[in-house]
């Protein structure tokens, strides 16, 4: 089941006198962090909203209306912030990887289960699935075409064809 929010990053520090924090994004960049006009506080998903927001060097600064001094933006230091999915608008082909997260990987001719998706790596080449087997073995699938065949949010289910010899 998809999350209607998803964490995007996590306040770390506070930026100057005027209750600017300094936030480490969780997503693709802090480019992307900057585009919303409303972030959410929290597990409660507490909504703040944007009143500016701003690149520097890989973080992103932001100032939140209603917080005006240090000491309420150190208040919010550690604080986990999260998007709302209906404010982006993605590709057909284009998802978040926490939309993985806990999906079965079966064989594509055997219909054998791998196991879950645990974690998505981004190596650089191409992202690599780590999954955890029934047996609690980590099993690494490389994200490419020749391997990753299908993945279906309907069955919560990713469909692969390893290539000779990927676990043994």
């Amino acid at each position: 089941m998809k999350k209607q929010f998803l964490e995007i990053g996590k306040i770390v520090n506070i930026h100057g006198l005027n209750g600017t924090v300094k936030v480490m994004p969780w997503c693709d960049s802090a480019e992307f962090l900057c585009e919303f006009d409303t972030l959410y506080r929290g597990k409660d998903h507490i909504p703040m909203t944007v009143a500016h927001a701003a690149v520097q060097k890989n973080m992103a600064l932001v100032k939140f209306e209603g917080v005006d001094t240090p000491e309420a933006a150190n208040a919010l230091r550690n604080t986990v912030l999260y998007m709302n999915r209906s404010d982006v608008e993605l590709d057909d082909d284009t998802f978040f990887f926490q939309d993985l997260l806990g999906m079965t990987v079966k064989d594509a001719d055997t219909g054998a289960v791998y196991g879950k998706l645990r974690d998505v790596l981004q190596t650089g080449a191409n992202d690599v699935y780590e999954v955890e087997s029934p047996e609690g073995k980590t099993l690494l699938v490389p994200v490419i075409p020749q391997v990753v065949l299908d993945i279906d949010f309907g069955t919560d289910c990713i469909t692969i064809r390893p290539l000779e010899g990927l676990f043994d």
